[in-house]
């Protein structure tokens, strides 16, 4: 599928109105059960597969720079974020609905403990929306006044006989159960599905993103949408940009609190916190289980050679909990954080300043060095966790070249690999997509690290 260049938003000024999808729902502004709020309920935001609450840091940021108090807001962290090839067969460090539903549950109920308040609002991208219907579905929905769906394969990721205990399979048990009758929405809750206009991987009608080219999922770029839910189309964006768009950020806000947020831009604070959680991957797998005694480092980089400023601003240690920080920065610097921990590669994160105090600044070791790196003197990622490289839609660049190993067409990969020979070793690599820029520094390989320009848009 080609993609035409547009226009990177900048402000809710620009931005597009989201389209409706035909036959379902109502618009959010006649929605009665938004209508006439005044406080923002307490808000929990649930991840999607193999992710972590570190995903959600722009929207919340976001939140608050229009009135929402911090305190008020909570990032879920699945402890097993990886869902089973079969919902009903157990597999290491992987979760099932059941698992999920039982921690949103969880989540829920602490949230409305600290708060005092009576109902909480529920924004899931992708997997993370799975959970929340099936909370609500269960009894839940008197806890919950608006589920907001964001990418969320909601009729799944294809629709076959075979496969049927998967969670993604729309004609497998789990998702039959989610939408039979002829609403698909629980009564009582307001219901908000975000989805793309055509280019969300998992919202295809060819196989070739779940392994099978050519072979019909059953499911089309409307799977996301559900019928007695308010469904929006906001556009050329890719599957995690469904909820962490600037755009989507608009269409939440818009729909849990009644009214157009003031502001689209993040507000800077003038002192900045950072702290969050080392997390592992036993045997390969995504997971948001606490590492125990690893090193965090935090050093100032130059925004233009990511040469360090000085030693570091800020070391610690983690305990049993997985913590790291606080560590005390100026909202316009640019960071590299180190991660070491033992049997893990030592991963060097170059970050974009931090505008906003956050403790949910998750690390987790890149991956293992493996046989595509052999003869490698230094290996390089450019990462988008909250989006995948689209080409040609966006400007992406990877040491002044547009990378070969992403593809063109449906946005799909979110990591570009550069390796370097041992003569690079120290020198500035430029990673550019669109309107961020990150240089990063080439490590030896040797001592078994790696280098990541970890883009926060």
């Amino acid at each position: 599928m080609s993609i035409s260049r547009r226009t990177i938003l900048k402000g809710v000024s620009i931005l597009p109105l989201a389209t409706h999808s035909l036959g379902f729902g109502a618009s959010a502004q006649t929605n009665p059960a938004v209508a006439g709020i005044t406080e923002v309920p307490p808000i929990l935001f649930v991840h999607g597969n193999g992710d972590h609450a570190a995903l959600w840091i722009t929207t919340l940021w976001r939140m608050e720079s229009n009135g929402v108090p911090r305190d008020r807001m909570f990032a879920i962290n699945f402890t097993d974020p990886l869902a089973r090839s079969d919902d009903a067969v157990p597999q290491p460090n992987r979760s099932s609905t059941e698992d999920q539903r039982r921690e949103l549950g969880d989540a829920i109920r602490e949230l409305k403990r600290r708060t005092g308040a009576s109902r909480v609002a529920l924004v899931g991208n992708s997997r993370g929306g799975n959970s929340i219907r099936s909370y609500i579905k269960s009894g839940g929905g008197a806890d919950v006044s608006h589920a907001v769906l964001c990418g969320v394969p909601n009729h799944g990721v294809f629709d076959w006989d075979d496969s049927l205990g998967n969670e993604f399979n729309g004609r497998g048990p789990f998702l039959r159960g989610l939408n039979e009758g002829e609403s698909e929405v629980t009564p009582g809750t307001a219901f908000l599905t975000l989805r793309s206009d055509g280019i969300d991987k998992y919202a295809q009608a060819d196989g070739r993103f779940v392994g099978k080219p050519g072979t019909p999922t059953g499911i089309t770029a409307e799977g996301p949408a559900l019928k007695g839910a308010t469904n929006l189309v906001l556009g050329a964006v890719d599957h995690r940009e469904t909820a962490f768009h600037p755009r989507a950020f608009r269409e939440i806000y818009k729909f849990i609190a009644g009214r157009e947020p003031d502001r689209i831009a993040i507000t800077p604070e003038a002192d900045v916190k950072l702290s969050g959680l080392v997390t592992g991957t036993p045997g390969g797998v995504q997971t948001n289980r606490p590492v125990a005694g690893a090193s965090v480092e935090v050093y100032r980089v130059s925004a233009e050679t990511g040469e360090r400023a000085g030693g570091p601003i800020h070391a610690s240690q983690t305990a049993a909990d997985g913590r790291w920080g606080p560590a005390q920065v100026d909202p316009a610097w640019y960071l590299e954080i180190v991660l070491a921990s033992a049997d893990s590669t030592t991963t060097h994160f170059y970050r974009s300043p931090f505008p906003r105090t956050s403790e949910i600044v998750h690390l987790r070791a890149a991956r293992p060095l493996g046989s595509a790196d052999a003869g490698a003197g230094a290996v390089v990622l450019m990462s988008r966790l909250r989006g995948y490289f689209g080409l040609p839609r966006d400007v992406v660049l990877f040491d002044g070249k547009e990378p070969s190993d992403v593809k063109p067409g449906v946005p799909t990969d979110s990591v570009s690999t550069l390796r370097l020979p041992a003569t690079d070793i120290g020198r500035p690599v430029l990673a550019l997509f669109n309107q961020e820029r990150i240089v990063a520094r080439a490590w030896p390989a040797s001592e078994n690290r790696i280098s990541i320009a970890e883009l926060t848009c």
